[in-house]
Parts: C-alpha cells; sequence; structure tokens
C-alpha cells in the first residue's frame, strides 16, 4: 500500500507519519492482493484538526474527512468512516471487484450477503442539455436551487459537473478519456 501525506499549517512529523501510515495502513486488510494507492492530507484552521483520506483501490474510489480539535482523532475518525463505508458497501464491491476480476474484499467471518445495501433508482429526469459556459452553469445550478448541475461545457463540447463544496465553493467534474 502506498500512502502519500501532505499538510496544510501543520509540521508533518515522524510520529505524525507514521501514525497516519499505522491507521490507514488498516484499509488494507480489506483487501487481498488490491493495489492501493492512499493520499492523506492534514491540516489545522481555527485549532479545528482536518483530515481528508482518498484511497484508490483498484479502480475504486474511497473516501473520508474528519475534523476535530486533536490531529489523532481526526486521523482515528476518518479511517473508521472509511471502514464503515467498506462494510456497509461490501457485497456491491465484492460483486464491482469480482466483475473485473480483480480482488475481493476480506471480511473475518462474515459472509458476503450479510448487510446488503438496495438502493433504487426512483426517479429518472430527462432534459436537453444546451453547451455552455462553467460560470453559467454555476449560475444556473444557483438558481435551481441543486447542489450540482450536469452541462455540456461549450469550451471543450464534453458533459461536465459543476458541484457546491462543503466550504462554500464550488469544483468541476472534466471527465477525460
Amino acid at each position: 500500500m502506498k500512502i502519500s501525506t501532505r499538510g496544510k499549517n501543520i509540521e508533518l512529523t515522524g510520529a505524525l507519519k507514521d501514525y497516519v501510515e499505522e491507521k490507514v495502513g488498516r484499509i488494507g486488510k480489506y483487501f487481498e492482493n488490491a493495489s492501493i494507492d492512499a493520499q492523506v492530507s492534514l491540516g489545522v484552521e481555527k485549532e479545528r484538526h482536518q483530515v481528508e483520506v482518498t484511497a484508490f483501490v483498484d479502480g475504486l474510489i474511497l473516501r473520508g474527512e474528519e475534523e476535530t480539535g486533536d490531529m489523532y482523532a481526526s486521523i482515528d475518525g476518518v479511517v473508521e468512516k472509511i471502514e464503515r463505508q467498506i462494510r456497509k458497501y461490501k457485497t456491491r464491491i465484492n460483486r464491482n471487484l469480482r466483475d473485473r476480476e480483480e480482488f475481493p474484499i476480506s471480511f473475518e467471518g462474515q459472509s458476503n450477503e450479510e448487510d446488503e445495501i438496495e438502493n433504487r433508482v426512483v426517479k429518472v429526469k430527462r432534459f436537453a442539455v444546451k453547451p455552455m459556459g462553467v460560470e453559467e452553469a454555476v449560475m444556473q445550478m444557483n438558481l435551481l436551487g441543486h447542489d450540482f448541475f450536469v452541462f455540456t461545457n461549450a469550451e471543450t463540447d464534453e458533459f461536465n459537473v459543476v458541484y457546491r463544496r462543503k466550504d462554500g465553493n464550488y469544483g468541476l467534474i472534466d471527465p477525460y478519456a
């Protein structure tokens, strides 16, 4: 498992890096023989210790973030969140990896059919997608009162998504082939 750690407004001491590697490394126990790359971002802002972890597991992306008054508690919390995600969606993760003939997720003594989550599409929306710029898409999203908006980017002629981030700013998803 490859773990890269970066910090913002915090000194990354050896002890802190070791703690991150130990805790985030626990994710690896769920995936046998899988290639795992994890990116960990640690930050301090107004006495709040923020940790974001994004783990790439053979095409699957796991992500979690935690913010507390203590950096070590934030690290523990974010790893617990990711482990909860893995346990909650284990059957679908296994199915996804198995369909791609990759590595199944392992759970000590638990069957894969336990805790099956049933998500259904309950509504389908169809709408015309007109080419527009990113700024216009953000405006349209705000006018609709949505947290995201799918549009055709007038500059690239590709489907893009703009979304509202938790920090109040906006993000752009621009898929590439």
